[in-house]
């Protein structure tokens, strides 16, 4: 069966620069294991390829049961050049969370 990540978790983001960060946080501690086996850097590089073109990194933070995920090269130049509606980069949030995960 294929869960999207909003059923399982919520988002929030923040940037600087061309840089945009993005936490997941399951809803349950419980699903903190599963994301972290199904939620890959590898899979999150080809969910949002063509908006990421730099390197994404992971950070695991097991003790909130949370990721922090950072995106180089994220924002199309960032906020003050940008031509993106969302020069922020608060709507890849929820980009994230539409990537679906088999359980």
């Amino acid at each position: 069966m294929k869960k999207k990540l909003y059923d399982i978790a919520h988002s929030r983001a923040g940037d600087k620069g061309n840089t945009l960060i993005l936490s997941l946080i399951p809803y349950n501690a419980s699903d903190y294991e599963l994301l972290s086996r199904k939620v890959t850097i590898e899979k999150v590089k080809d969910h949002l390829k063509g908006i990421v073109e730099g390197e994404i990194i992971r950070y695991d933070l097991p003790k909130l049961s949370a990721f922090q995920f950072v995106f180089h090269q994220a924002l199309a130049g960032g906020v003050t050049t940008s031509l993106r509606l969302d020069a922020h980069g608060k709507s890849l949030s929820y980009t994230l969370l539409e990537m679906e995960i088999q359980i």
